[in-house]
């Protein structure tokens, strides 16, 4: 009895075991996409040593049932990493992957040239940095993205309205922020009345926004720079890509010319919309607007350690408004602008050693602006053009002592030709011709930069640049009368001749300091100096604007920005917040005095002032940068002030008094909401409400000869309407096979969609008779809003890649 016992108790033993050793658990494997956190359809899956496997579904999920034991997973994806998992299946699991995007496969020479360059470019702390497949996330006007609209979307970064050509960084003028595109400025950055960016997109690598500690290799604004970087062609097979569209159309190619040494990319657009403009209004039949870009880089590989590369850049515009103009006794019959500039940077870079770098630079930079006018009743026509020209020598040393330090110091000289204007006045006999004398200037610079972690929490950057500023002849000099004004006499310098020097030290400093693991606080300090400036007298500097460099009468602007802000992450850093407050003074800002007509004026400083301003507030952001739903939102609370300081009443704006800026817009929110629903189809919003612009109010009329004139005795003095306009778009993709050569998408957009009518502008104009009595009552004059849009903007592209 006793050994039956124990036979079934070793049976039941025996059978327990082998059942629990013949128990299947069920492995599941989920892959998704690093970068966007969506589901990988038909990932590769090999397992050993059972040498089983399959692929994914829709879902990105692939599940089999599998005994006991130690197992190796190999997920594969063309184009994407391989990830190796080791896994010990003792249970039923589920097990996430994310596999990255993998960049196509380059040769030893091509690697080893990226990897040096991306360390040279490695941002100082304190940029905000928008790469280009963020920027394609924002709705656009036209299908495609664009820069400055997307700078636009970041707090403390503004503009004053659909026609305005440039930004305003936490409440600078348009010509306080330094655009460079592959190293050269960029002095008209706009198409179409403002409407997009010239920067060619598919040309576009990144895009770095400075706004507080400003490197010290950056100089000649006061406010900020946007460093637009051009793709480098790191390439060893041909790639076609573009963009079909109604209003514009783009085309780019990539490819190696000789295999490990010689690189192309060429991409270029154009945009012809006069048979649009109709559309939308029967005022604008006579409206006439088209463009071109093109931006062209060659990279050259001589040696493993040298690097080579030239890029060009062209852009051009002709638009034409259907409104009679009168400038200087000239009647036209409309206003045609033609603008163009031509850029060139020759870039090499020799590598000493991985950590040591040295980088120089020729840039070469020409804007050349022109205004037409069309006589009324002729076939005359008369022409203002005006041109800037940059030439720059920059060389720069990289070294990076060891992981907690590194440094870079330069030297940089800048020459500045500036054409103030020429009039032609053609075959007329009524305007007689004018023109102005070629202003020349350099700034000698030297600059220097530290980085230095101290410990695990504390990051210190520490910058220090030297300007030497030197107008030179051929120059007349005036002298006035300090009282009326008048010109009492002149001073001539011969060509060449020292006529004013300027010498500035711009100390810049960073504090990172790392309160956890995902929260730090931050401080920063810049000063800044600016010797040259647009003089405007709207809000978006055409047609008559004028470029000037400091002279013996206009002194350098100078500012000094202080700024602070603690920034976290939460939801395991998936959700970045920030806080950030800023203050700052400047000095010799430029602007016109009450009256002034500076159009074609020899002496510019008559009809200038030099004020004093400031400007602070405080910025709120949210970023969410993946998942299915993604985004950023950000509020701003701002000021922004001038006073000038003149003895002279008529010199006097606002008696002396703080005024509001053209830029200053104390309320701003922006918002943007991606929803990338599947791989094929992605839905994006974009909100952006703000505060009116300021606008000047006339505080009395008179009357001359039964004409009413309006007298304007304050500046800045009402506020425009809210500002508030929705965007919206949705791309659709197809051709996600891996091995598929063209891949396209379409995008449709929706710009203004609920066509709020956004006020640009008030102006004033003589009411005939009761004409509107109801809204004017018993004013002499009629006010009325000018807006850009009052309806949606629809648009449709398509986008495609060959490779």
């Amino acid at each position: 009895m006793r050994l039956k016992n124990q036979s079934i108790l070793f049976v039941a033993i025996f059978f327990s075991a082998f059942l629990a050793h013949a128990q299947d658990f069920t492995l599941s494997l989920i892959v998704l996409n690093e970068e966007t956190d969506l589901p990988m359809e038909n990932a590769q899956i090999s397992i050993t040593p059972c040498n089983c496997g399959g692929i994914t579904n829709g879902a990105g999920r692939f599940s089999i049932d599998l005994p006991r034991g130690d197992y190796t997973a190999t997920v594969n994806y063309i184009g994407f990493t391989k990830e190796v998992l080791n896994i010990g299946l003792n249970r039923s699991q589920v097990v996430t992957v994310k596999l990255w995007p993998q960049e196509e496969q380059l040769s030893e020479v091509v690697v080893r040239a990226k990897r040096i360059l991306d360390n040279l470019e490695t941002p100082q702390m304190g940029a905000l940095e928008l790469n280009a497949q963020e920027l394609k996330k924002i709705p656009a006007a036209i299908g495609e993205f664009d820069v400055l609209r997307g700078m636009t979307l970041l707090a403390g970064v503004n503009n004053a309205g659909e026609l305005s050509n440039g930004l305003s960084v936490r409440g600078g003028s348009l010509d306080q922020n330094l655009l460079l595109y592959d190293y050269a400025p960029v002095f008209n950055p706009t198409h179409l009345f403002g409407l997009f960016s010239v920067f060619t997109p598919e040309s576009v690598s990144s895009v770095d926004l400075y706004r507080a500690n400003i490197p010290s290799r950056y100089g000649g604004r006061t406010t900020s720079v946007l460093d637009v970087k051009v793709k480098n062609p790191y390439t060893n097979k041909f790639k076609l890509s573009g963009g079909v569209g109604i209003i514009s159309s783009r085309l780019a190619i990539e490819t190696p010319l000789i295999k490990d040494k010689l690189m192309v990319s060429l991409g270029g657009r154009a945009g012809f919309t006069d048979f649009l403009l109709p559309l939308f209004s029967e005022r604008l039949k006579n409206t006439k607007a088209n463009f071109q870009d093109a931006t062209l880089k060659l990279l050259y590989l001589p040696t493993k350690k040298d690097q080579i590369s030239f890029t060009g850049f062209f852009t051009k515009d002709f638009y034409q408004l259907d409104l009679i103009t009168k400038i200087q006794n000239i009647n036209a019959e409309n206003n045609q602008f033609d603008f163009r500039t031509l850029n060139g940077t020759l870039n090499w870079t020799h590598s000493f050693s991985n950590d040591r770098i040295l980088r120089t630079l020729l840039v070469m930079s020409d804007y050349n602006p022109k205004t037409i006018f069309p006589e009324q009743q002729s076939d005359n026509e008369i022409e203002f053009d005006s041109g800037i020209n940059y030439l720059s020598f920059i060389s720069e040393l990289t070294n990076t002592i060891n992981e907690k330090v590194d440094y870079y110091a330069g030297v940089q000289i800048n020459k500045y030709t500036i054409q103030p204007g020429n009039l032609d006045p053609g075959n007329g006999n009524s305007i007689l011709p004018v023109d102005l004398a070629q202003e020349n200037s350099y700034v000698f610079s030297g600059y220097g930069n530290l980085n230095w972690l101290l410990g695990e929490r504390l990051k210190f950057s520490a910058g220090l640049r030297f300007n030497h500023f030197v107008f030179v002849g051929p120059y007349t000099q005036g002298s006035f009368d300090d009282i009326t004004g008048e010109l009492l006499g002149t001073t001539f310098f011969e060509k060449g001749a020292g006529v004013k020097t300027y010498n500035d030290l711009e100390p810049r400093l960073g504090l990172n300091y790392k309160l956890g693991e995902v929260t730090s606080i931050k401080a920063s300090f810049a000063r800044l100096n600016q010797y040259l400036q647009n003089v405007y007298n709207s809000t978006t500097p055409l047609p008559t604007s004028r470029w000037k460099t400091s002279d013996p009468n206009i002194v350098p602007q100078s500012s000094d920005a202080y700024g602070f802000g603690i920034y976290t992450g939460v939801a395991d850093n998936t959700i970045e917040l920030g806080l950030e407050g800023y203050y700052r003074t400047s000095d010799n800002n430029l602007t016109y005095k009450p009256g002034a007509d500076f159009f074609l004026q020899e002496y510019l400083e008559r009809d200038i002032v030099q004020a004093e301003g400031k400007a602070y507030g405080v910025e709120l952001s949210f970023r969410k940068p993946k998942g299915k739903f993604n985004g950023w939102f950000n509020y701003t609370w701002s000021r922004s002030l001038l006073r000038s300081q003149n003895e002279r009443l008529a010199d006097r704006i606002n008696n002396n008094e703080w005024f509001a800026s053209d830029f200053d817009r104390p309320h701003v929110f922006n918002g943007t909401v991606n929803l990338e629903g599947d791989p094929y189809n992605t839905w994006s919003f974009n909100f952006t409400a703000q505060t009116g612009r300021p606008y000047t109010v006339a505080n009395s009329v008179f009357k001359i000869e039964d004409l009413d004139v309006p007298i304007f005795l304050e500046r800045n003095n009402a506020r425009l309407r809210p500002y508030h306009r929705l965007d919206f778009s949705w791309k659709v993709s197809y051709g996600k096979n891996p091995n598929r050569k063209w891949k396209g998408d379409w995008i449709f957009t929706i710009y203004n969609v609920y066509g709020r009518r956004n006020p640009f502008n008030v102006y004033y104009t003589q009411r005939q008779g009761a004409e509107d009595g109801a809204v004017f009552l018993d004013s002499p004059l009629g006010s009325y809003e000018l807006s850009v849009l009052n309806s949606p903007l629809l648009a449709l592209t398509y986008n495609f890649v060959f490779d």
